[in-house]
């Protein structure tokens, strides 16, 4: 192994730059020779391959976003597409290639497994849904960054006593959402892997009336139902009347949290151990502390599984 080249793809996540950042050093730092690809998949396959110093990545660890920049790549998703970039990688004699990206962005790095080029996928993301480690990249970041806006909504609601919904980022995974809405005590979570009844909803709020709360805050991740889905069937199942505040991209942005920054140092970090130790094949992660790695292929095999006692809890506490 002499050299290694670095990609984000994907959606962006705070802490992206962090790894990068971490993988330029650490590689140089072990006598590697370290490039980098541009646009993500895209970039790879039109040989934006540049090579990288210390100096490349200075200044980026507190940075959102990435400096790679990334693209949706539909022609690495034929075969005809991976061929290029196999022969991009050659053409710039590249030994090994450590993706740093969510779901997606790890089936394209097992992808170049099959073709003979060693890959370690690093977890970026935040919605926190890449089975295997406990955390991703990003998360924290995305998830104070919603205690905020909550906090913020909280204001108006109790000013004008009415309730408010929230939709937050989690197409697949309510991760966001349930963090979120415990740590913003929020009365009413709804979360793409539990069912939620109207009826419910409608009880909860109808009970802290009862109990003469003037306010609600209700969080929705977008992977169950739109804000303005339910406002409309809170409205025509008990007229009560909401307001909607979707969060959006803003989620995304943003300089990484401590935590995201120290978390994407350590897995890009320990991304090039594993490339240099021969571990093709391998994401890192995060289990009881502790950063591991394991095989890439078990996080297509597997989904993430959301601790549902942290549903209940929060369903207890706001009561």
């Amino acid at each position: 192994m002499k050299k290694i080249a670095v990609l984000t793809s994907g959606g962006d996540a705070p802490g992206m730059n962090a790894a990068v950042r971490a993988v330029v050093r650490k590689g140089i730092y072990e006598g590697l020779e370290v490039a980098a690809v541009y646009n993500g998949y895209q970039g790879l396959i039109e040989g934006k391959i540049v090579p990288m110093e210390l100096g490349s990545v200075g200044d980026i660890i507190h940075r959102g976003g990435t400096m790679l920049r990334s693209a949706r790549c539909a022609a690495f998703e034929t075969e005809a597409g991976r061929v290029k970039a196999l022969e991009q990688l050659k053409k710039h004699e590249i030994d090994g290639v450590i993706v740093i990206g969510g779901d997606g962005s790890f089936r394209g790095a097992y992808e170049l497994t099959k073709l003979g080029i060693p890959c370690v996928g690093v977890p970026a993301t935040i919605d926190n849904d890449i089975n295997g480690t406990k955390f991703t990249i990003g998360f924290d970041t995305a998830l104070n960054t919603v205690i905020d806006a909550i906090d913020k909504i909280r204001d108006t609601a109790t000013s004008h006593e009415r309730t408010f919904i929230v939709e937050v980022m989690g197409r697949d995974a309510g991760d966001l959402a349930l963090w979120a809405g415990i740590a913003g005590g929020a009365e009413t979570i709804l979360i793409p892997e539990e069912k939620s009844d109207v009826d419910d909803i409608v009880e909860r709020l109808e009970s802290g009336t009862g109990r003469g709360k003037k306010h609600s805050i209700i969080i929705v991740a977008e992977g169950i139902m739109s804000g303005n889905e339910l406002a409309t069937m809170l409205k025509d199942k008990a007229n009560i009347d909401t307001h909607v505040s979707v969060l959006g991209h803003i989620q995304r942005g943003g300089s990484p949290s401590a935590r995201d920054r120290v978390i994407a140092s350590q897995f890009g970090a320990r991304a090039v151990e594993a490339i240099k130790e021969n571990h093709s094949g391998v994401a890192i992660g995060m289990q009881n502390h502790k950063v591991i790695d394991y095989d890439l292929q078990s996080v297509f095999e597997n989904s993430e599984q959301l601790d549902l006692s942290m549903y209940e809890l929060s369903k207890q506490l706001s009561i």
